[in-house]
């Protein structure tokens, strides 16, 4: 599992009611990355390749619009899921979404880096697992993915409307949760309202970081205007390099000091 080496996984809380209700301060997130587009804009060129982004649970392309907005300004070739309203299914999704992956990489003859807010981020891990030969990158925002990944406040409305127990099909959440094929970067507050941000944790490695936004929520953690520097970022790298990310930007104040994730 993705978590310190030996370490036992534990019974986790979902977030309090009052994080919950405090999840109001997305729109302020959204409304700060509007006003501080002339700073984000000057974030690192992308090298044009192409970038699926994936929503979380009961959101549509519609939430990772601002994404896309921003990355194509950057120079990347940003895409949509294309699937409505992100219902839930990790396992009943799987085929369709290898197919949008190998469509893109065939359309553009380039390997794909995946963007997954929330279960979109547990959807590209899946991807990366599936398919790494196709796949450039994946940068998770708050996506419960390891340790007890019941700890959120959306596990009974996710099997409800999808059908799947979140503890149903052992292998592909394991494989989710283990060491990526690729690089990774997962993006996470301690302050997320709707998703235990342990659950967020991968094992740090050569290719694989954690970076922790200080005060995000989890509704505005992809318009959060560090967050998505962060994910700006990491798409620059070459590929195949990867180095850890540099939290002396501009939005250095926003981030917590790298390796402290499982305190």
């Amino acid at each position: 599992m993705a978590v310190a080496e030996d370490a036992p996984e534990t019974k986790l809380r979902p977030p309090s009611l009052f994080m919950m209700l405090a999840e109001a301060r997305g729109l302020f997130e959204l409304n700060s990355s509007l006003l501080l587009s002339p700073l984000l804009l000057r974030a690192p060129k992308g090298d044009g390749h192409p970038v699926l982004a994936l929503p979380g649970f009961l959101a549509s392309d519609l939430s990772m619009a601002p994404m896309r907005r921003y990355l194509k300004e950057l120079g990347y070739d940003a895409h949509s899921w294309n699937m409505g309203r992100n219902l839930g299914g990790v396992a009943s999704k799987r085929g369709a979404l290898r197919d949008l992956l190998k469509q893109i990489h065939e359309t553009t003859g380039r390997k794909v880096s995946i963007i997954g807010w929330s279960l979109g981020g547990v959807y590209a891990r899946d991807l990366a697992v599936q398919l790494p030969d196709l796949v450039r990158s994946v940068i998770t925002l708050g996506s419960p993915f390891a340790n007890d990944i019941t700890a959120t406040n959306a596990t009974r409305l996710y099997e409800a409307l999808s059908g799947e127990g979140i503890n149903d099909n052992p292998e592909i959440r394991e494989a989710i949760a283990g060491d990526m094929p690729v690089p990774a970067t997962s993006i996470y507050s301690r302050t997320d309202g709707i998703v235990n941000w342990r659950t967020t944790q991968l094992r740090p490695s050569s290719t694989a970081e954690n970076i922790e936004v200080y005060l995000a929520s989890h509704i505005g953690l992809g318009v959060n205007p560090a967050a998505l520097w962060a994910v700006a970022d990491r798409l620059a790298q070459p590929e195949g390099e990867f180095k850890q990310f540099d939290r002396s930007g501009p939005f250095a104040i926003a981030y917590g000091p790298p390796g402290n994730a499982q305190s």
